[in-house]
């Protein structure tokens, strides 16, 4: 199962960590890994890359973290929630291969 968590303060986001595999196809055919890493992989570059904002993270297989190392704002919490829409909807859609936990 792929459990995303996403991290919030005051009502902003400030990071996630996307861990696991779902499990649901071989490696290289998995639609959920591949929608989630695509979902994850875009915030985490729009924030490191487009809005350059520092933070902590790592990637390995089947793991994905970042957390701002400054307060959220108004761009951040855009490409957060722009991510969490999606991984809701995935969770939807196949809630035995991904679990979304607000934390």
């Amino acid at each position: 199962m792929i459990k995303a968590e996403i991290f919030s303060k005051n009502g902003k986001i400030t990071g996630f960590s996307i861990n696991g595999h779902s499990g649901s196809a071989p490696k290289g055919q998995d639609i959920y890994c591949a929608g989630v890493s695509t979902l994850s992989q875009s915030a985490y570059i729009c924030i490191t890359d487009y809005l350059q904002r520092e933070i902590d993270g790592d990637a390995g297989d089947g793991k994905l973290i970042l957390k701002l190392k400054s307060e959220p704002d108004e761009l951040t919490e855009v490409a957060f929630q722009t991510m969490l829409i999606g991984l809701k909807e995935i969770e939807k859609l196949s809630p035995k291969f991904v679990k979304v936990i607000m934390n």
